[in-house]
Order: C-alpha cells, then structure tokens, then sequence
C-alpha cells in the first residue's frame, strides 16, 4: 500500500489534475492521496496559501478583501471549468471560505491557521469531486474526521502520537482517500497548521500511521540533485540517499524536503520516492534508511545564505569551567537560537542566523561576554554562506576534508570557517555570501566532474 503526496506544482491547473489523476489511477496500491493547495500555473503566479494570507491579514486589519477573496474562488472555479465537473463544488469552497473569514478573530493566530489551512482543504474537496466526477472510487476524509491530532502551537504544529492509532483505521476504508495537507487539530477542535512544507509532513505522517509500503513524493522535478541546478548547470541526480544525507541537504538549502518533513516516514522505516508529475515514469529519487555506499564519498552539496558568527577568544578557555553554557545562556537571554558551535582551545565560534539581531543586540552581546565571560576579542562577521558537503562515504573514505579545502583554495575561496558533524555525514564551510557560487561550483567540480588521482 502506497501513501502518494502531491505538492502545489502537480495541482495548480486542470491540466494538472488531469495528470494526477491518471497517475493515481494506474497504480492499485495507492491508496491515500494528500494534497497541497493550487500552486503557481506560471513563474509570476501567485500560491493559494499566500492569497489566504493576505485575504486573512486585510481581515484581521478590518480592510476591504473582496478582490482578493474573488481571486481566490476564482482560482477554483478556474480549475472545475477545465475539468468540466459541477460548479456546486465552487460554491461549497466559497461558503467554506465566508463562514472562515467571518469567525472569531479574537485570537489572531488561530484565525491564519485556520485560513491558510482552507487552501488545501476545499483543494482536496475539489479533487475527490473530480475523481468521483471520472468514475473513480474516491473520498474526501477531512484530518478532524481521521484523528490527525496535533499540539496547540499555531503555524509550528506538532502531530501527537495517539494520532498514528487513529490514522491506522483509514486502511479500513474503501476506494481513495484524499487527504488535505498541512494541518491537522488539536484536542480542543482547533485547525492548527504545521510548518513549511507541510504537507510533505501530513504525507510522512499519513504514510507512518497507515503503515505503508512506500510513500511517494510528487514535485516537478525528475529527482533530486546532487546540487542546485541554478548553481551547477546539468548536475548529477541523486538515484538514492538515506534519511540522514536529506536532512542534512534539506537543512542546509535542499529545497525538495524541508529538513523535519520526513522524520515520521523515518522512525516507521518507511522508504519515500520522490517523483515527478510531469514525467512520472522516471524513477526519481528514493529515500531510504541504508543504502550501499557505492558512488565515491560525497553524494551532495547544499548552501544556505543569511549568516552570521560570533567568535569568541579567551586564553586558557578550555579550563574554565561553565564558559560555553554562559556563552550560550547570553544569547538565550536574547532570544537567539545558534546553528553550530565550532570550537578551539582557546577559542569558539557561534554560528546563528543574523535575522535575529540588529545593531543594538549585538553591542549589548558583545558588552555582556567581554564583561562577564571576560573575553580577550569578540568578533562579529556577518554576511556567511554556508556550505554543507554530505553523504555517508565520507566515513570510510580518507582525505576527503583535504580535497574539500584544496579544491576551493584553487578556486580562490576563503574558508572562513570549517566544521566536520561528530556523524561523519557531512561536512560544513563558512564563506562569504559573494563567494557561495564559486565554491559550490568549485566543490561539485572536485567530486562530481573531477576524476581522482
């Protein structure tokens, strides 16, 4: 049995869901379809979820909306016109909506969640209609109506474990089931929606509770790269990875997965095959638990900009007992959270993203570790990219550190900072955000193009 998610891509038109469709179809294991809202028809398109945001926060500011309500419905009947199926559905997506919009704005959060979550609501609506309209035997099962149960955290929703039980009993049901992403409720009866890219959650969540064979991802690409096509031209695509490489990719820019999206699909065991809609018999990408270490030590290479580090020198700062959890409980006290903690004898760097601060938190950050943990220099750099070369051969492969850094001193590239994960998984480089494309390019170049001495 098969649990199939398809993101906005695969969804944003007629001609779309028509492809869905005839995927779904030819294939009797799968069984539970989770859906996104319509996504973008063409590269200046606008998502659904971001038009329910602006309907929700003109809303929420008591502001005229009917323009963008109407574009919103629009885009629905837009899609039931193509399909030539009853405009009832449209009617019920737009009372849907209405009554929504017309709810307790008391509390404002709530009140987005449960707007946002309507996009791939009334989209999952919809395409049931459009499978039962084609002579499919199909249903709409509402995340309510299965018990996806979820904590009470708005926009950052976490599934509770009660609700894999309770998603077990969806194999009972007959036909398709057709499943809105997203979001799920909390015990009170609230709509709660997860993080980004959730519903590729809401399809590891249904994949785990239902306890399939194999879930499979669709997006619009054949597979996942071994680096950013905008970066690279033509690269490598990636035939299989194991859990640890994607998250490691994801968490570093790989933008197929969001890097918490597939954790419930993990702890089941269950393998995940990222495919494409609009070439479905490509065999695409498969995500697993082990694989066989077979194509050299590096099967990825991702980048992330927005950076910044705190680098902090004391003298003897390896005796001092308590001088890291001081550090941090600083920058606690600020509210930051901090990515990695690269550190020296004597010395030790703070990697966070610089969003969190202005000038002003900086200043007292820095007062504050000169006086209390009195430092001998602090330093600030902002403007970091970093780099993060992964995959599971670079446990059993020496050297690979050392061609890592002489491939991007020959391309120019000053590391500013470097940092191996106690896993083995992956490496990290700091450099400056002018210089992320050519080391990228330069890395990729070492160990995907170059042959090895």
């Amino acid at each position: 049995m098969k649990v199939v998610k398809f993101g906005g891509s695969s969804l944003a038109s007629g001609e779309q869901l028509k492809k869905v469709l005839e995927i779904v179809v030819s294939d009797p294991e799968r069984k539970a379809v989770v859906v996104s809202a319509p996504g973008k028809r063409y590269s200046d398109d606008i998502k659904v979820t971001d038009l329910l945001i602006e309907c929700a926060e003109k809303h929420l500011a008591s502001e005229p909306a009917d323009d963008v309500f109407d574009a919103i419905i629009e885009r629905y009947a837009s899609i039931a016109r193509e399909l030539e199926i009853s405009s009832d559905i449209v009617e019920t997506i737009s009372k849907d909506l209405k009554n929504l919009l017309e709810g307790d704005k008391s509390k404002p959060e709530s009140f987005l969640d449960a707007v946002k979550a309507s996009g791939e609501d009334n989209n999952a609506k919809l395409i049931a209609a459009y499978f039962q309209h084609s002579g499919v035997d199909a249903q709409y099962v509402s995340p309510k109506e299965a018990g996806l149960l979820v904590s009470d955290e708005p926009g950052n929703a976490q599934v509770l474990p009660e609700s894999y039980e309770n998603l077990y009993k969806l194999r009972e049901r007959s036909g398709i089931i057709v499943f809105p992403g997203f979001f799920g409720y909390s015990k009170s009866g609230e709509v709660l929606t997860f993080s980004r890219s959730g519903s590729d959650i809401t399809g590891s969540i249904l994949a785990n509770g239902m306890k399939a064979d194999l879930y499979e991802n669709f997006t619009d690409v054949d597979a996942v790269y071994s680096v950013n096509p905008t970066i690279v031209k033509n690269p490598k695509e990636i035939k299989e990875l194991t859990y640890r490489e994607m998250r490691e990719l994801s968490y570093a820019g790989f933008s197929v997965f969001h890097d918490e999206a597939l954790i419930p699909a993990f702890r089941a065991g269950i393998p995940v095959n990222v495919k494409n809609t609009n070439n479905p018999t490509a065999p695409g990408t498969r995500i697993v638990n082990e694989r066989a270490n077979t194509n050299g030590p590096v099967i990825g290479i991702a980048s992330d900009k927005g950076f910044c580090s705190i680098y902090v020198s004391k003298y003897l700062m390896n005796r001092e007992i308590g001088f890291g959890r001081k550090l941090l409980q600083i920058l606690e006290d600020y509210g930051l959270t901090y990515e990695h903690v690269p550190s020296g004898i004597d010395d030790v760097t703070v990697i966070l993203r610089q969003n969190q601060m202005d000038k002003e938190i900086e200043e007292k950050i820095t007062d504050r570790i000169m006086t209390e943990l009195q430092a001998d220099e602090v330093i600030i750099e902002h403007n970091l990219a970093l780099i993060m070369v992964v995959g599971e051969g670079m446990r059993h492969n020496v050297g690979t550190t050392a061609r890592a850094s002489k491939a991007l001193a020959n391309a120019g590239v000053n590391i500013e900072m470097i940092n191996q994960g106690s896993s083995e998984v992956s490496m990290m480089f700091g450099v400056k955000e002018p210089q992320e494309n050519r080391a990228v390019q330069a890395l990729y170049n070492e160990f995907f193009v170059a042959v090895p001495v």
